[in-house]
Formats: C-alpha cells, sequence, structure tokens
C-alpha cells in the first residue's frame, strides 16, 4: 500500500462555500454544484482519479468505459455523503431516514461488560453515528479512535456550524498517551470504534489478501481485540437511494480469538461491503501500488 498521510483532502473555504450555499439555497441546489466539483476533481485530482479508475478497473473488473464513468460518480457520492453529514447535523434531519440493522449486536456486546471494539473503513459515512446512537443508546459512550494528522481548522470550522458530535475522540499520540485511555474506556464498558484499513508510518503491520492483492494493514486493533478477548462488531453506516441511511453492525464469533483470523474476516465483510456499495469507498491514494 502506498503511504497515506493522514490528512482528508478539502479545504476551509470549500467547506464554507457548500456550507453557505446549503443553508441559502437548499439541499438540492448544493447537490447541483456538487456535480461540476467532481468533474473538477476528475481532471485535477489526477492522482487520486487514477486511484479509483484502478478499483473499479482491476479490482471490481469494470469495463475501461465503465471504470472511467464510476471514477465521476464515486466522486460525486463522496461530495453527496459530505454535504449529507453537514444537512443532518444543520436541522434537516427530517428528510433523511435511518435503518438499525444488528443493532441488538451491540445490546448483546454490551451485556457483556467488557467494553468493545466496532471495526469499520474508509467506507460510508460513520461521522453520522452520532445519529444512531444517540437515541437507541443514550448510556453508552462511543470512542472513536484517529490519528492526530487530520486538517484541524476544517474539524473545528465543522464543528461551528453542527455542533460538537456526541462521540469522544481518542487521538493516535507518539508518546502511546492513548493506550491508557483506550485501557479506561472499555474498563467502563464503553465502545472503541477503528478504521482498521489504514496503516499510518511506523506501524506494526500485518499483510493480507484484499481485492486481488496483498496490502498491509495496522496490527493495533486486532491484537487489543484477540489478546483481551474484546468482544467485536463490524459496523459500517452507508448511503442508499431516497436519502436512505443504513447502519450495519455483525459480530465475530470466533472458536479462537487469534490476531489474523480476526483481520480475516474483517476483510471478508468489508469486501462484502465494498461490492454492495462501490462508490463509496474513499482511500483515494494508490491503495494497492498498483502504479507506484
Amino acid at each position: 500500500m502506498a503511504k497515506w498521510k493522514g490528512k482528508s483532502r478539502g479545504s476551509v473555504l470549500g467547506m464554507r462555500i457548500y456550507i453557505f450555499i446549503l443553508k441559502t439555497f437548499g439541499l438540492y441546489a448544493s447537490y447541483f454544484v456538487l456535480l461540476f466539483v467532481a468533474l473538477y476533481f476528475v481532471f485535477f485530482a489526477f492522482n487520486s482519479t487514477k486511484s479509483v479508475y484502478f478499483l473499479f478497473r482491476k479490482h471490481l473488473g469494470y469495463s475501461t468505459l465503465k471504470a472511467v464513468l464510476n471514477v465521476y460518480k464515486s466522486y460525486f457520492t463522496f461530495g453527496r455523503i459530505q454535504l449529507d453529514r453537514v444537512a443532518i447535523a444543520s436541522g434537516l434531519k427530517h428528510k433523511y431516514t435511518f435503518e438499525f440493522d444488528g443493532i441488538q449486536h451491540i445490546q448483546n456486546l454490551l451485556k457483556q461488560n467488557k467494553g468493545g471494539i466496532l471495526l469499520t473503513a474508509h467506507i460510508g459515512n460513520f461521522n453520522l453515528a452520532k445519529h444512531f446512537f444517540d437515541k437507541k443508546h443514550d448510556h453508552t459512550i462511543v470512542n472513536l479512535v484517529i490519528t492526530d494528522l487530520e486538517h484541524e481548522e476544517i474539524k473545528n470550522y465543522l464543528e461551528s456550524v453542527t455542533g460538537k458530535s456526541a462521540i469522544k475522540l481518542i487521538v493516535l499520540k507518539e508518546d502511546f498517551s492513548h493506550i491508557f485511555e483506550m485501557n479506561n474506556a472499555l474498563q467502563n464498558n464503553e465502545l472503541l470504534v477503528f478504521a482498521a484499513d489504514r496503516y499510518t508510518e511506523h506501524a506494526k503491520t500485518y499483510t493480507q489478501d484484499f481485492m486481488g492483492k496483498p496490502v498491509k494493514f495496522p496490527q493495533g486493533p486486532f491484537k487489543l481485540a484477540a489478546r483481551n478477548k474484546i468482544p467485536v462488531l463490524f459496523v459500517h453506516i452507508m448511503r442508499e437511494q431516497n436519502f436512505h441511511y443504513h447502519f450495519y453492525a455483525r459480530p465475530y464469533n470466533p472458536e479462537k480469538n487469534e490476531a489474523k483470523n480476526l483481520l480475516k474476516a474483517y476483510l471478508e465483510n468489508l469486501e462484502m461491503m465494498l461490492k454492495k456499495y462501490p462508490h463509496q469507498w474513499y482511500n483515494y491514494y494508490d491503495y494497492w501500488n498498483d502504479f507506484s
């Protein structure tokens, strides 16, 4: 896997423009503007465009023309999901519907009183998780484990517009102080969420086949769960037609608690989701080292 730099694409100016359009002209006008923004990225974000093209052409087996067309659709879907996030948090939640598929698995997990690990990926819209947990699990504290390399300006600006999320953040730090935060969360029967499909520089990794080629994945989430026998769920929040979001939670029930077996099961679940929602995959770099 080519090195991921831990940062999201975008700028505060871009966010301000979209939020202005959203609040002034409404959601549909924002989607209309997005048609042109997505086209811009197809031509002027060359490396990410090439990466998405290889996803469709090489790893999903699309024809050349179909792969090209789906690159554009992928950019548009990414932008639409980011707009949804702002719209829902800004008072337009009534325009959307939410489906809870497997929410009982979270209830069963919490009954074990060991805390829990939710494994997701850079797919779908997990930023909407607070809207699934706020009403269904008011007592549950969800901790999203992230790198400290995201653009602080964008995060701070979004929070000023949409308000702070009920989900807590645990930032991975060089002094390993995050380990104590994670242990405290688990002892308090809280949930840790990891997007485990990327690794950062200096992280220990496993290599496992995924979508036809070997890829490196961070060891941390898988070792943490296996060594401490922490209950695990695979979770995703995916956008569907007609402003509908689908929350998936699937349990991992191993015969043996081994980190590599957990990684393999995680990737099987992720591959299934990627094939079902191919435009909601957001690793816009040479993920499989197809051309680097």
